[in-house]
């Protein structure tokens, strides 16, 4: 309009609901003034009365109660068992004390400490794995201590486990090798000297134990294992006894080793193999005077 007059639809800078911004001039955007984001409002949920959380506690009581009665009743009672893993003289007694303890159980309720209990006369076993196949079956596999040795003591042969656990009912295998003892030992467990040659042998590749004949101990080399064809072993003490077995098997795969008497793993990083008598301490160097080849450093 002229002469200063207002059109009947335009708005005053800084007046009215929404200020156009430059931006947006001749495209129809207007910005918002003098209002933030709006918050939202949230909803309170009722509080539970009496009654609501009398009603639920009695719920979840009467679930527990079904599950305790379903856990324990017939209609998941274990009546086939299944054994497997049990061998030797005392094979059927194991599976005959599993199977009657695995069915006063349930399915949904395995007792393992009393299926330990049903074969706790019996050391071969070492333990037990158990599955339980809805809504009556179990299976149960028997882990067996596996024999590393035999000892020997007044005429007697007993095999021995990697953990010294005597093993009576165990036929000792005339391939394993042979500890000699003064006195047959009493109790379980084999301990003191016997007991670390126990660990040597426990240490060594199952598949090297048939290839060792005999197993000691002397106040000059330690633990001394004695190959059936071949060198004597001196370990020493009975620390580092898997980098030891390495280093020996490393020796004895030299072929400058090939005619020796023996073979000096006291310090695993220096092996070395010599032709003669030894008398080096256990403790002292890898080599002595008689040294006729060394590997891994040695010298």
């Amino acid at each position: 309009m002229i002469g200063g007059g207002r059109h009947p639809g335009a708005v005053r800078p800084g007046r009215g609901p929404g200020v156009v911004s430059r931006r947006g001039r001749g495209r129809g955007v207007v910005r918002r003034r003098g209002r933030g984001p709006r918050r939202r409002r949230l909803v309170r949920l009722p509080r539970p009365g009496p009654r609501a959380l009398v009603a639920s506690a009695a719920v979840l009581a009467l679930l527990a109660g079904a599950w305790l009665w379903v856990r324990d009743s017939s209609l998941v009672a274990v009546q086939r068992v299944t054994v497997t893993g049990a061998s030797g003289p005392d094979a059927s007694q194991i599976r005959s004390s599993l199977i009657i303890a695995a069915r006063d159980m349930t399915t949904l309720d395995v007792k393992m400490s009393d299926l330990r209990t049903a074969v706790a006369p019996y050391p071969v076993v070492k333990d037990l794995q158990v599955s339980a196949q809805f809504p009556h079956g179990m299976r149960i596999r028997v882990i067996e201590q596996v024999p590393v040795a035999v000892i020997t003591a007044a005429g007697r042969k007993t095999a021995v486990s990697s953990d010294g656990t005597l093993l009576h009912d165990v036929a000792a295998s005339s391939s394993l090798p042979t500890i000699a003892m003064d006195v047959a030992p009493g109790g379980t467990r084999v301990t003191g000297a016997a007991l670390s040659e126990v660990r040597l042998l426990a240490a060594a590749p199952y598949e090297l134990l048939a290839k060792v004949g005999e197993v000691s101990s002397d106040g000059t080399h330690g633990l001394v294992a004695q190959l059936r064809d071949g060198p004597k072993i001196y370990f020493g003490a009975t620390t580092q006894l898997g980098l030891k077995w390495t280093a020996a098997i490393e020796v004895l795969a030299n072929p400058g080793s090939v005619g020796a008497d023996y073979v000096d793993v006291t310090d695993p990083s220096r092996p070395a193999a010599g032709a003669g008598s030894d008398t080096s301490a256990a403790s002292g160097a890898s080599s002595g005077p008689s040294t006729t080849t060394s590997t891994s450093g040695g010298g």
